[in-house]
């Protein structure tokens, strides 16, 4: 494979202060902030931001989701929390944004998109896998409208559940906008699936959690719950994993091979 300019970059989506540390421990070249990425990624605390910025070096982007939910249809009241959190985070050290609304009939909120630009002061912003819920007969047109709009990314899956199963449509999009308009891959990366996803889409940015459970020599935990008769929420939940600095170096190992071929 050639035709990369410059390296292949990864960013970290996190949730937590630990796995930012071992994202920038790893080699990560940004990070994705959120809270609650059992639930998609929320919003984050602007205490976890202003922590982070003032001990990493990393470019921070943070996540704008005012609730869980897959439909990305927001309420008036919702838009002006997400206002609200914008304003905050951006005053606390943001560097970018990730965002991304539709209407009932899955296409772009462009009304809302507009607020949201024009809240964010001029910093990047990454339109994220609300996309994958659009029509993908007009993924060009939806992609055209991003750019016009003022994004400066578009985080997608291909319009499946994994960026391996979508590989095949990221490749189209990249190819088609990737002369000002980044396209990065993400949802499902691993250590054992990265280097195919690489070379079939020639992405020059991709999106992972770098978790332990990503890594291919990953053992599960024999012991994975406290022994605790209270619970905090949901009582069957898996056990916390944050992102392993061994699988951020790993994949950032991958990245770079590719990025000379």
């Amino acid at each position: 494979m050639s035709g990369h300019i410059g390296d292949i970059k990864l960013e970290v989506c996190v949730d937590s202060i630990q796995s930012a540390f071992a994202a920038e421990a790893g080699g990560a070249f940004r990070i994705e902030l959120c809270s609650a990425l059992g639930e998609g990624g929320l919003t984050p605390t602007v205490g976890t931001l202003k922590t982070l910025k003032e001990t990493l070096t990393l470019p921070i982007f943070c996540m704008l989701r005012p609730r869980r939910g897959t439909d990305f249809v927001y309420s008036d009241e919702e838009m002006s929390a997400v206002i609200a959190d914008m304003d905050l985070l951006r005053e606390n050290g943001a560097d970018g944004f990730v965002w991304g609304s539709l209407n009932l009939d899955r296409s772009i909120n462009v009304e809302q998109c507009r607020q949201v630009m024009l809240g964010s002061g001029g910093l990047p912003v990454t339109f994220h896998r609300a996309f994958d819920l659009t029509d993908q007969k007009r993924m060009d047109e939806n992609v055209q409208l991003l750019r016009e709009l003022g994004f400066k990314r578009l985080l997608s899956s291909g319009f499946r559940p994994t960026a391996a199963d979508g590989v095949d449509c990221l490749a189209q999009l990249i190819a088609k906008h990737h002369r000002d308009f980044v396209v990065m891959p993400g949802a499902g990366i691993k250590v054992s699936n990265l280097e195919e996803i690489l070379t079939v889409s020639r992405c020059l940015e991709f999106h992972a959690s770098a978790m332990d459970t990503a890594s291919e020599d990953y053992v599960a935990p024999t012991t994975t719950r406290m022994e605790c008769d209270v619970t905090m929420g949901k009582q069957d939940v898996d056990p916390y994993y944050g992102t392993n600095a061994n699988v951020v170096r790993k994949m950032v190992t991958i990245a770079n091979a590719m990025s000379c071929r």
